[in-house]
């Protein structure tokens, strides 16, 4: 059997076994469609949360955007790692003992209000679709590198793949699925990188900390100073990309929704540590394939083509693995890992957004007396037609993968956590201010492309994918002015959050 065939049967059979335990569990009540799954332990809900973020963002665009532009890739990195902490600080204990199942819910009775319920949950479906984008492109790239195919096939085979998967067994996050994918994950890329490492001739053992020499083996044999910071961009620029992920993170639906399962606020505290840690160990490993990357193609050539590397470079942890000489089946699992991420995250981001749809909009606003049977058809429909507008948006890719993630995270961070944060620690918060607050934060998201032609200024000061550190503020001072400006919330609610939210001990 040909190397490439190895490669191609480890996948598939990787994916089948996903397959296999998803029908034997598969979520038969509205209730699972699209939630966060029964609880399983503080480390097992840290594998969930590990499992339910690791992405073709994290296992390949990570990788890519580090090998084109070194240290200002790093800010990926040290953006999504501090939104956990930020998560663990600030939101994940009280979202706990608030108990509301999405974040269109959390919202809506928070702030009473069925408009701000609906404003919620359309951007929920918007951060979900803008997210399943990006891991199509991942997708799509791994079955075009894999099968030897062209990227526009790859993306509608590896569709086929998802939404057969979520007809047939279901939701993501079935918790053992998700332990069973984090293990996957870790074993697939760390084991491929400690084979890589030994064959460069670098430290093995933990590749993560070994790869240090081989920066300054570039710097000094090939004069390539790949850790020059802000080579690629300015000061501001990647301040402002890490505060918007770090806010985004806080404030990703699918991410909150995690925390309504723990039964209390320890464990919703242990699970966000448990879940940094096992992140940690990916997060780790991705800088690393990209300086192997590099290395190679000083001492070897371009790995890929000048002309391409800005449209593909998220597949040069691949691309590292074949050149090195990795042998075909470690390439299909290293391929089986990031193909398995992306998968699941599309997946899980597609169950978020269907119940925004069945839940948020079509039994909370539209039909409160809907039949569990009836929620569920609408949810598996909302996946279709997420599915099938994801396909098309994603058939042309405006970016990187990471790129277009940063988008989702500069939504959220600019909507959903400043509704969270003031919502949870601030008792005068109304409706009138949570709608005010939404409609700015959108606004401030999109600003570059609706007013930067205009308003040179404004491009400046929010760029597309890193909007959220002039926004989030800004969406937070008008939310402050307008409730200030407007009656108070009910007193129930207000003892609800003393009493509640922030009184009980457990």
């Amino acid at each position: 059997m040909s190397e490439s065939s190895w490669s191609v049967l480890v996948v598939i059979c990787v994916l089948l076994s996903f397959i296999v335990v998803g029908l034997k569990q598969k979520s038969r009540d509205s209730v699972e469609y699209g939630f966060g799954g029964r609880y399983t332990g503080r480390i097992g809900g840290g594998a969930a949360i590990a499992s339910n973020w690791m992405s073709a963002a994290s296992l390949m665009g990570l990788a890519g955007i580090i090998y084109l532009q070194g240290y200002q890739g790093l800010a990926y990195v040290i953006g999504w790692t501090g939104g956990y902490v930020l998560l663990l600080v600030l939101l994940a204990g009280q979202i706990r003992r608030f108990g509301k199942f999405t974040a269109p819910d959390f919202v809506g009775v928070r702030y009473g209000s069925s408009s701000a319920r609906l404003i919620a949950a359309v951007i929920s479906i918007a951060i979900s679709v803008i997210y399943c984008i990006a891991q199509f492109k991942g997708i799509g790239l791994i079955f075009s590198f894999m099968f030897g195919i062209d990227y526009g096939h790859g993306v509608l085979f590896g569709a086929l793949a998802v939404v057969s998967y979520l007809v047939l067994s279901g939701m993501l996050g079935v918790p053992r699925n998700q332990q069973l994918l984090y293990l996957v994950i870790s074993v697939s890329f760390i084991v491929p990188l400690m084979w890589l490492a030994r064959g460069l001739g670098y430290f093995w053992l933990l590749p993560q900390f070994g790869y240090g020499v081989a920066i300054d083996d570039l710097s000094r044999q090939f004069q390539i100073d790949f850790t020059a910071p802000f080579a690629h961009g300015t000061t501001f620029g990647w301040c402002a990309l890490c505060f918007t992920l770090m806010v985004g993170t806080a404030g990703l639906p699918h991410v909150l929704s995690r925390f309504y399962t723990v039964p209390n606020i320890r464990d919703a505290r242990w699970s966000v540590v448990w879940g940094l840690f096992f992140i940690a160990l990916i997060y780790w490993s991705a800088p690393a394939f990209a300086v192997f990357g590099k290395l190679l193609e000083a001492r070897q050539g371009p790995l890929l083509s000048a002309e391409a590397a800005r449209g593909v470079a998220d597949l040069i942890v691949l691309k590292t693995a074949t050149g090195a000489g990795l042998p075909g089946w470690l390439v299909g699992v290293l391929a089986a890992g990031a193909l398995s991420a992306a998968f699941f995250t599309v997946a899980g981001l597609l169950m978020t957004g269907a119940a925004s749809i069945s839940y948020d909009i079509y039994y909370s606003i539209l039909n409160p007396r809907a039949s569990e049977q009836a929620r569920m058809q609408v949810a598996k429909g909302g996946t279709l037609a997420l599915a099938a507008l994801v396909l098309a948006l994603a058939l042309h890719p405006a970016g990187l993968i990471v790129e277009i993630t940063a988008l989702a995270f500069a939504l959220a961070g600019n909507t959903i956590f400043p509704l969270f944060l003031l919502g949870i620690w601030w008792g005068r918060a109304n409706r009138e201010g949570a709608i005010a607050g939404m409609l700015t934060g959108i606004v401030c998201t999109f600003a570059q492309p609706l007013f930067g032609g205009v308003l040179p200024r404004v491009a400046t000061w929010f760029p597309l994918t890193s909007s959220a550190l002039c926004g989030a503020p800004l969406v937070i001072l008008v939310m402050i002015v307008v409730s200030l400006a407007t009656p108070a919330p009910p007193e129930e609610m207000r003892r609800f959050l003393e009493e509640e939210v922030h009184g009980k001990l457990e």
